[in-house]
């Protein structure tokens, strides 16, 4: 055991959960409890979507995939800009008119209750699938610390994040968040550099033996016959297009990315946070992916065995290598993102279940749904622990409905003519076309937002062109 790191990581573990949960006396209605009054700068909503949207699988899984393969992982990084961009334009005027506390308010604005709940089933149901994968991540990193089982592990870390969002919503979301996010990007850099000491020759010797392996190739613009062009997952084609379609759906969609969006002040302080974003995306995951090329050559020098496991490789480094202290560091910067992501999903899935379901105003109440919720991902990750990918398996579950939900979005802002019964159409179709691509054939997850939103969007269209016009079409506000 070494004890200075467990003191570094019991005080971690302490210290963010006594500072989440002292924003308790801030919450006296749900408008600070899930959108934390409107009152967080945006550079502090920015650093929350970056923490929200990476998390332990960026932490654990990339550095994995740059270890097996190359830097191609950032080709989806352009997609994430462009739809930074399609977000601002098309769907922040919508969500400011008026005060929306989640995403599917809009759904229930442009066609009805029924498709705001589907809509909503579809995000809760997703967002309990992949953040059980992600809450699982953090488990490898616990058992190798402290040599715990997985599920006490998951246990411990769910049970840390659900007390200090218990207590201080979306506020000690958002200032948890900031401070996490700074001290695994510390302890990510000061591992990357203790890294390069240990090898000799350092950061040129890794050039000279990764550069002629292509370890540092980022695009791939091959064509080649269908089934294998979009069975790549990792092409420039499948980058920009499939990272645009998924960011637009995860950002623009998804309650635990929009309920950041709309904790800003105004719409202008929304997008700045929303652009100010992708730059700190782009430089984290180039820096993981650095640090999988950088660990391929380490082991490879010092002739290590592998883990058994891709996804283990990482985090082993950080105990087992790193001296004492920076280890502790590292490792509790691997937990503070799990905390801070799993306690923005927590929110996000009280905020859903109580604004669109339940229909409650009771903060009392609202605070029930989200011990709930915490009780659901621990069974969804103690579920998921045989995942081959942590990265891939979280944003393969995401990507299946996002297609559906990003098309009924396209189909509300974009369009005037389609109702409610055209959009339950459009959804059905988008989701049982992308599950009959992921069980049939070899298309990567990469394209499978793309192909759902163009389905559900084109279903819809169709289907309206069949609609009985019984009553004056309803003008809803907003959109």
């Amino acid at each position: 055991m070494r004890y200075i790191d467990l003191a570094i990581i019991l005080a971690y573990l302490v210290g963010i959960t006594w500072f989440g949960a002292h924003f308790h006396a801030r919450q006296k209605s749900l408008r600070d409890f899930f959108l934390g009054g409107r009152k967080a700068p945006w550079w502090a909503i920015s650093l929350s979507i970056v923490a929200a949207e990476t998390s332990t699988l960026t932490i654990v899984g990339t550095p994995a995939l740059a270890f097996n393969g190359n830097l191609g992982f950032l080709q989806i990084v352009l997609g994430y800009l462009l739809a930074r961009i399609v977000i601002s334009v098309l769907f922040l005027p919508h969500y400011f008119r008026g005060e929306m506390f989640t995403a599917y308010e809009l759904m229930r604005r442009r066609f009805g209750d029924r498709i705001r709940k589907l809509a909503a089933s579809i995000f809760l149901v997703t967002r309990a699938l992949a953040e059980g994968v992600r809450v699982f991540a953090i488990s490898i990193v616990v058992s190798i610390v402290l040599g715990t089982g997985e599920v006490a592990s998951i246990a411990l870390i769910t049970a840390l994040s659900l007390s200090y969002t218990f207590k201080g919503g979306m506020t000690a979301v958002i200032w948890t968040e900031v401070t996490q996010m700074a001290l695994y990007i510390v302890g990510a850099v000061v591992s990357f550099f203790v890294m390069l000491e240990k090898i000799p020759g350092g950061w040129a010797h890794v050039v000279a033996v990764a550069g002629p392996l292509h370890k540092f190739a980022i695009f791939d613009f091959r064509f080649s016959p269908a089934m294998e062009f979009f069975s790549r997952p990792y092409s420039f084609w499948a980058g920009v297009a499939g990272g645009c379609f998924l960011t637009t759906a995860s950002h623009g969609t998804d309650q635990l990315m929009v309920q950041s969006l709309l904790s800003a002040r105004s719409q202008g302080q929304s997008r700045a946070a929303l652009l100010a974003s992708w730059v700190v995306i782009a430089f984290q995951f180039t820096l993981f992916l650095l640090i999988g090329v950088t660990l391929f050559v380490y082991y490879g020098d010092m002739r290590l065995p592998m883990p058994p496991q891709a996804d283990r490789i990482y985090p082993a480094f950080l105990w087992h290598d790193l001296p004492v202290g920076v280890a502790g560091l590292s490792v509790a910067a691997i937990l503070a993102a799990a905390m801070g992501n799993l306690g923005a999903a927590l929110n996000a899935l009280s905020s859903t279940t109580v604004i669109d379901f339940l229909r409650i105003q009771s903060l009392r109440r609202a605070r029930a749904v989200t011990v709930v919720w915490a009780t659901v991902l621990l069974a969804v990750a103690i579920a998921a622990r045989h995942s081959h990918s942590v990265l891939e398996a979280g944003l393969t579950i995401a990507s299946i409905p996002w297609g559906a939900l990003l098309g009924v979005f396209l189909l509300g802002v974009l369009t005037r003519k389609p109702r409610e019964g055209s959009a339950m159409a459009g959804v059905l179709a988008g989701l049982g076309t992308v599950l009959f691509v992921h069980y049939r054939t070899p298309v990567a997850w990469t394209w499978y937002v793309l192909i759902g939103a163009v389905v559900t969007f084109g279903a819809g269209m169709v289907a309206s062109l069949f609609e009985r016009r019984t009553a004056p079409e309803r003008q809803h506000d907003g959109c």
